[in-house]
C-alpha cells in the first residue's frame, strides 16, 4: 500500500512545478559578500593579513602585490575593520563557485606606487629636520648653560 502513495509522489513531483523560487543576484545592502580593495589608497602595511583569521590574504611589499583566496574568505570583515586606509570594503555580491580554487591578486598601479614613494621622502625629510633642530637646541642649550656653571666655581 506505501508503494501506490509513493508513485503518486513520484508522479506529481516529475508533472509539476517546482515550489521553490530562484534567488536574486544583488543581495541587499548590509549583506557581506567578497572582499574589494581599492589598490590606488592601499599602502601594503599587512594588518589585513594578519587580522584574517582564515589567512586568505596575501601582502606582498616587495612586488607591491595584494592576493586574496576568495573561497577560503568566511566574510567576517576584520580586514576591512583593521584597515588603517580604509581602502578594503565588503561588495553585496557573493563570490561564484567553480572547479578550482582561484587566488585574485591585485597590483598597485605605478601612479599609487610614486605617490607613496614622494610621502616617504618628504617623511624621511622632515625627520631629519626635526633631527637637526632637536640637535641644535641641544647644542645651543648646552653652551650657555656651561659659562654659567663656570661663574659659579669661580665664586667658591
Amino acid at each position: 500500500m506505501a508503494f501506490i502513495s509513493f508513485k503518486k509522489t513520484i508522479l506529481r513531483n516529475l508533472f509539476s512545478k517546482p515550489y521553490t523560487r530562484k534567488t536574486e543576484k544583488e543581495y541587499p545592502e548590509g549583506t557581506r559578500g567578497h572582499v574589494e580593495n581599492d589598490m590606488d589608497v592601499c599602502i601594503l602595511c599587512g594588518l589585513c593579513s594578519i587580522k584574517c583569521p582564515t589567512h586568505a590574504i596575501t601582502v606582498d611589499k616587495a612586488a607591491k602585490t595584494w592576493s586574496i583566496r576568495p573561497m577560503s574568505c568566511i566574510q567576517c570583515r576584520c580586514c576591512v575593520d583593521n584597515c588603517p586606509k580604509k581602502c578594503l570594503s565588503m561588495g553585496t555580491k557573493f563570490q561564484e563557485p567553480g572547479e578550482e580554487k582561484i587566488s585574485k591578486t591585485f597590483k598597485q598601479s605605478e601612479k599609487a606606487i610614486a605617490a607613496q614613494e614622494a610621502l616617504m621622502k618628504a617623511a624621511k625629510e622632515r625627520a631629519a629636520q626635526a633631527a637637526a633642530a632637536k640637535a641644535a637646541a641641544a647644542q645651543g642649550g648646552a653652551a650657555p648653560a656651561a659659562p654659567a656653571q663656570n661663574s659659579e666655581e669661580k665664586k667658591d
